[in-house]
């Protein structure tokens, strides 16, 4: 049992190894080698220009520019004279990109301050995720800092979140939310109005984060000891907050692309000319090794493969050897069975159901919007599981101390976290930079 100093000792502890991991990732990764990352840097420029929130249209996409530039490793300076034309992310809702604006005037548009900038946000998911891991199982404390630590060095995951991406703020909100909505189901005093600004927020953020509307709403209908009329004033506070925010954005949004492309997503999908959609890929190899290549490399590139998409931890010891991904699947399936040994204590706890129904929801609601964005474009980026992080590792936590302690060794489960930072620093400083640049 930790006392509440060590417990923020070594919450403190993480977010220095995360910031450290973070800068290096940050640092090492060549210029523009993350997904995406022209296109959001050259949104933040927009604005910074005096353009609030840009319109994206005709010639922002350009799939045989993108596929040159990432032949020539972004090298090529004839090729990087025309990299502002690459504007893709045009679509997206404005927060991010307002709040990096100030620290792009202030940098000179610095590559490296913004990333930073992405790392400083990315610090509030490892919080949330400590947040979210003490409310789930308050009898046990160790499950907060453990649960944070493995939140703070999958290396995938700090490599998103120091780069000039959308993801460090969205990924915040969403752990912002969880934390709060378990809080509520846990029966602590958490008003409605803080969860309906918080989903406001997200709303303008990105559209990764809506389903924690799903789960929100549901943490105010199973607050605790309330009456069925308390609990419908709670959701139309929370709706009354997240109104404001959605009818601004998705009104501009009708006005600007029509009626009912309210997210702009139908806009993004008559830009992105030459994507490889899912139809296509089905024809040319079938439905067997498409079923294949999505479950690995979503598997894969859950835990690391860097760069776009072009660097897995594949052979990164010795030629063709899969020994980080063979690791990690070993890593999980120990959490498996302490999880299965342990989880009829859980099941003691007052109130756990609730919890479990929460986390459940966020996996469920996360897996369901990644399938169906699959079901368009061909997207195995792990990634994109992200907004289900916190609960994963949740999960994955709470089984290494539940086999610690029947192992008698309970401070083994912090193996886990350590091998994980060792191995993205290895890969920030050695590795990165070669395969990349």
């Amino acid at each position: 049992m930790l006392r509440i100093p060590a417990e923020r000792a070594l919450l403190a502890l993480v977010l220095t190894v995360y910031g450290t991991l973070g800068a290096l990732f940050a640092w090492r990764t060549p210029p523009w080698q993350a997904p995406d990352e022209p296109a959001h840097y050259y949104y933040i420029q927009q604005v910074s220009q005096g353009t609030l929130i840009p319109v994206i249209q005709m010639g922002d996409w350009d799939q045989a520019y993108l596929d040159a530039l990432k032949a020539s490793g972004f090298k090529d300076e004839a090729l990087l004279e025309r990299l502002a034309t690459v504007r893709y992310e045009n679509h997206q809702p404005p927060l991010y990109y307002w709040l990096m604006t100030p620290l792009y005037s202030l940098s000179g548009g610095s590559l490296l301050a913004l990333r930073l900038g992405s790392v400083a946000l990315g610090a509030l998911v490892i919080v949330a995720a400590w947040a979210a891991a003490r409310l789930a199982i308050p009898s046990q404390p160790t499950l907060a800092p453990l649960t944070a630590a493995l939140v703070a060095v999958v290396p995938q995951h700090v490599a998103i979140l120091a780069s000039v991406n959308n993801d460090a703020l969205a990924l915040a909100l969403v752990g912002g939310l969880l934390a709060l909505s378990l809080g509520r189901v846990r029966g602590l005093s958490i008003p409605a109005w803080w969860l309906g600004l918080l989903m406001g927020l997200a709303l303008i953020s990105k559209t990764t984060t809506y389903f924690m509307g799903g789960v929100a709403t549901l943490a105010l209908l199973l607050t605790p000891n309330q009456t069925t009329r308390h609990k419908l004033r709670s959701l139309l506070i929370f709706g009354a907050l997240c109104a404001p925010f959605a009818l601004l954005w998705w009104g501009r949004n009708v006005v600007t692309y029509g009626w009912p492309d309210f997210l702009g997503l139908g806009a993004h999908d008559a830009v992105v000319v030459g994507q490889l959609r899912t139809a296509e890929l089905l024809a040319q190899v079938g439905g067997s090794a498409y079923l294949q290549a999505f479950v690995q490399t979503t598997f894969e590139s859950f835990w690391g493969q860097f760069g776009w998409m072009a660097v897995p931890m594949r052979g990164l010891f010795s030629p063709g050897d899969a020994l980080p991904y063979q690791a990690i699947l070993a890593l999980i399936g120990l959490g498996l069975v302490g999880a299965l040994w342990t989880a009829r204590a859980a099941q003691h706890e007052a109130g756990v159901w609730r919890v479990q129904v929460l986390m459940l929801t966020n996996v469920a609601l996360t897996l369901a919007m990644y399938l169906y964005y699959n079901s368009t474009f061909v997207q195995f980026q792990g990634r994109y599981l992200f907004p289900a992080l916190i609960p994963l590792m949740l999960g994955l936590a709470y089984g290494l101390l539940g086999l610690g302690r029947a192992l008698r060794w309970p401070h083994a489960a912090w193996a886990a976290p350590m091998s994980l930072a060792i191995l993205s620093a290895y890969l920030a400083w050695r590795v990165l930079p070669g395969a990349l640049g």
